[in-house]
């Protein structure tokens, strides 16, 4: 679709201005709604990987239980898969994001101007300093307690990856590796399953780009 394409699509015209004041509405309304899933999806899955976490030390240190590593690597493998559940998520509320974001950036200028898309911020000492001003902020306020722009869903992603390669050392630490031992069959199998899973949530779990062929079937109601 080009820009002449999609301005006729959502009335971005003056004469169709009420088409484009609802288009923009939904698009923000949406928007809050993509971001309100995205932190509860994160607060979903850190609630589960605190749970693999918690049952992998505590399997380690118990004292009373069969095969402990075996099982540690279990729980780390499920830990893993979350881990890896989560970075995929966050990949994907972070495109439906910029989505509706575009979408307000598009629609904006004919009902608002371009108030999403204008940021206000504060001058740097430098900018200051060519305004005659004297104005400087403190080297704490800058590094420490000063505004930048970072994204908050960028960091939550690079956590996400952190906390994959924690897994992974965990795994490691399960692993007892011994080159003159028997290949242990049991962790092939869990770690191969897991291996699985990742590669199918990668593959299989992408949006469907193409279009939708619906089929209606219409049941008829009558008293007789």
């Amino acid at each position: 679709m080009k820009e002449n394409e999609y301005k006729e699509c959502f009335g971005l015209e003056p004469e169709n201005r009420d088409r484009a004041e609802k288009a923009l509405e939904h698009a923000l309304d949406i928007r809050k709604f993509e971001i309100g899933l995205y932190w509860h999806r994160a607060a979903y899955f850190w609630a589960l990987i605190a749970a693999a976490f918690a049952g992998y030390f505590a399997i380690l240190s118990s004292e009373h239980l069969d095969e402990k590593k075996y099982l540690a690597f279990i729980v780390a493998c499920i830990g893993l898969l979350f881990t890896w559940a989560w970075f995929l998520v966050n990949r994907g509320s972070k495109y439906w994001q910029e989505n509706w974001e575009n979408h307000v950036d598009m629609l904006e200028d004919i009902i608002t101007g371009p108030l999403y898309k204008t940021v206000l911020r504060r001058p740097t000492d430098k900018e200051n300093k060519e305004k005659g001003i004297n104005e400087k902020e403190g080297i704490i306020e800058k590094i420490v307690t000063g505004p930048a722009a970072i994204s908050a869903s960028k960091i939550n992603q690079w956590v996400s990856l952190f906390t994959f390669f924690i897994w992974l050392a965990l795994i490691w630490n399960t692993l007892e590796i011994d080159f003159q031992s028997t290949v242990s069959v049991k962790r092939i199998i869990v770690g191969f399953v897991t291996l699985a899973f990742g590669l199918l949530m990668l593959r299989k779990g992408r949006t469907y780009k193409g279009s939708y062929d619906h089929i209606a079937e219409k049941r008829e109601t009558r008293i007789i």
